[in-house]
């Protein structure tokens, strides 16, 4: 607080800015944060929202240029005597008064280079602006121990998100596992299109901290160079909700930048509306090498609520090769959002770009998504499936079982190589079992039973039984047992399709894996077994003998 600092003949001597551990930053985040909220003026999410903001100003102001021995303007400055016994107060309020006008004109200073980071106001009243500045005045971020803030920083998000967010958190171990197996290196453009609180980014930036201090000395020109080009120029971020990009943001400025390309947009647009919402041409299709997301589960995209469903191949009811009615592709009316993601991401890489998504276990194994795996296959090599524990979600209040999903996509011509192949194998299914002629023959043998009535007893005229409901029941009986007859013929030719799809298409091999330990339990508390550490060394290894034709 200000009365803290000391002063003599109405003079100040302003401290030197100190570095803390990850401990006490954590702490001061914490109770700024409470100190926002806990008077029922803010909610808790708005009070996130707020301190973010502040946290900004701050960071703002330690990167400006300034001579020795002049003030922060990120400080309590005592040009009023708080302590007169006749004016104390009005001078408090005049000091506090003057700190919130160097607050915002900071602020205004980094909206205006940087408008994508914070769109609207700072909504405080100047008395809390002063009460969160004393927790933070005298913390020299820039110069804290980049693990130590960043670690701070995501254990106050990560408390916070665990809450009304969870949906956008993804546990550390999980990310830390996918970026881990993948090869990226500066020289990758890397994008994560649901973006959350930004985790996979910044374990894909400190990747690339590790390969500089392979190169490079530590604090180097070179050194920053090689990771700062990275998170500038390589590292993109797609978020729908406005306020958890603005956490992503913060939380990329805190382990010193990479927030550039982190923009507030809804993921599934395609590349030129991003673009132009964002003025940023880095959001293009068949350009990233790496796309690494946990894609929101559970909810569906209606055509009536947004009219892109339907530039979407999975937005569309494909005919079935087994359909003679000749029937037109027709439009869905909704679709899962981690459906329609996979093709997003699709879109978005470059041949032979690596994606490594969150899917829940249902598009692997329901009947009713078949067309979405038949697609998977077409467009991607398949890399590993590794399965994740019930609980992997359930500290963050999602308790879908989850697994992740490595695929590599493929040059365009083979995806239309593998569509024809399958599209003669279907062929040729077809012919072997006469099917066309087949289905003829069943349909007019059903009309002749249904026109003659035939294996059924009744007395009297044939058209007058026709009337009857008798007869009308006994037609549906009929009606169902060809449908069944049908169903069966169907049947037996996908199995014939399934059985020479195995001979005929490619065979690679794909690595599989279970992780029943991640690290940590149902409650988010840490345990002491983590398969994935194991699975990860495995993988790296298989990804890298894909990379050079060995498998």
């Amino acid at each position: 607080d200000a009365n803290d600092i000391q002063r003599e003949k109405n003079t100040q001597h302003f401290f030197d800015l100190k570095t803390v551990n990850e401990i006490d930053l954590t702490r001061r985040f914490k109770q700024a944060h409470n100190a926002l909220w806990a008077g029922g003026q803010l909610n808790p999410s708005e009070a996130f929202d707020e301190l973010d903001k502040l946290i900004f100003c701050k960071i703002l102001d330690e990167r400006k240029l300034r001579k020795k021995g002049v003030p922060y303007d990120f400080q309590i400055i005592l040009n009023f005597d708080e302590g007169d016994k006749k004016l104390g107060i009005i001078n408090k309020q005049k000091n506090t008064q003057e700190l919130y006008k160097r607050v915002t004109n900071l602020y205004e200073e980094g909206r205006a280079k940087d408008p994508e980071v914070f769109k609207d106001n700072i909504r405080l009243s100047p008395e809390r602006v002063r009460t969160i500045v004393g927790y933070l005045q005298d913390v020299n971020l820039s110069k804290t121990d980049l693990d130590s803030k960043g670690r701070a920083f995501e254990t106050f998000m990560g408390s916070f998100f665990r809450g009304e967010f969870g949906q956008y958190f993804t546990p550390r171990r999980v990310v830390k596992f996918i970026v881990d197996v993948l090869p990226i290196t500066h020289d990758s453009f890397v994008l994560d299109t649901s973006c959350g609180s930004g985790g996979f980014l910044l374990h894909a930036l400190d990747k690339i901290r590790r390969e500089a201090d392979e190169y490079y000395k530590d604090g180097t020109p070179e050194h920053h160079r090689h990771w700062h080009d990275f998170a500038e120029k390589k590292l993109y971020g797609i978020e729908i909700n406005e306020q958890i990009s603005r956490a992503a943001k913060m939380n990329m400025i805190i382990h010193d930048d990479g927030h550039t390309n982190v923009i507030s947009a809804d993921g599934l647009l395609n590349d030129v509306e991003l673009q132009n919402q964002s003025n940023n041409i880095g959001f293009k299709y068949n350009h990233f090498d790496f796309i690494i997301t946990n894609p929101p589960f559970g909810s569906t995209v209606k055509q009536t609520e947004k009219a892109y469903l339907s530039n979407y191949g999975f937005g569309l009811k494909d005919v079935s090769w087994l359909d003679i009615k000749k029937s037109d592709v027709k439009n869905r009316d909704s679709q899962a959002t981690e459906v329609l993601f996979i093709e997003q991401c699709y879109n978005f890489l470059k041949p032979n770009g690596y994606l490594a998504i969150v899917i829940p276990d249902g598009i692997l194994t329901n009947s009713s998504l078949q067309y979405v795996r038949d697609s998977i296959e077409e467009k991607f090599r398949i890399i590993a499936v590794v399965s994740l524990p019930q609980t992997a979600f359930k500290a963050t209040g999602a308790g879908v079982k989850s697994s992740v999903l490595f695929l590599r996509k493929y040059e365009p011509h083979e995806t239309n190589r593998l569509s024809n192949l399958k599209k003669d194998i279907q062929n040729a299914v077809k012919n072997a079992h006469k099917f066309e002629t087949t289905l003829k023959a069943l349909d007019i043998e059903r009309k002749t039973v249904l026109k003659n009535a035939t294996g059924v007893n009744f007395e009297g005229d044939l058209k007058a039984f026709k009337e009857t409901s008798t007869y009308k029941e006994w037609k549906d009986g009929i009606n169902s047992e060809y449908g069944e007859k049908i169903t069966e013929l169907k049947e037996t030719l996908l199995d014939d399709y399934l059985t020479r799809k195995r001979t005929q298409l490619p065979d690679y091999p794909i690595f599989m894996a279970i992780a029943e330990h991640i690290g940590y339990d149902a409650t988010g508390k840490d345990i002491s077994i983590n398969e994935l550490d194991t699975i990860s060394i495995e993988l790296a290894r298989f990804i890298e003998g894909v990379n050079n034709g060995e498998f």
